[in-house]
């Protein structure tokens, strides 16, 4: 009986380890498709990324253009208004400075109306 007993023990140990190896196979296989995911799903990511990015560059410069034509017209504005205001200050600017000097030397000192005149003496 103990040899039956010992080759029924020795069936166990072996249909075990049989058991194992086929565990390690499975672990080792899932741990690969985790990898193969990870590497397929970052590859997909970035194609995605490259994909928005482009279509972000186009939307960009679509629209930067417009912008671009709004700075240049603004520019050619002010600097005509500058020209404008530049020939203002030359046609009149004499005129100007001698009405402010006439202002400023000739004095008239005037009694506010505020000020209460003083009492009759």
């Amino acid at each position: 009986m103990s040899a039956q007993n010992s080759a029924g023990i020795q069936t166990l140990l072996d249909a075990e380890r049989e058991a194992q190896k086929i565990v390690q196979k499975a672990r080792e296989y899932r741990t690969k498709r985790v990898r193969d995911a990870k590497a397929e799903a970052q590859k997909e990511i970035e194609e995605y990324r490259k994909e928005k990015d482009e279509e972000f560059k186009k939307f960009q410069s679509e629209h930067s253009s417009g912008n671009k034509k709004a700075e240049e017209d603004a520019g050619k504005d002010a600097v005509s208004k500058v020209e404008d205001i530049k020939e203002a200050g030359s046609k009149s600017g004499d005129k100007i400075v001698q009405d402010l000097l006439r202002v400023v030397m000739e004095v008239k000192p005037e009694v506010p109306d505020r000020v209460a005149a003083p009492p009759a003496a």
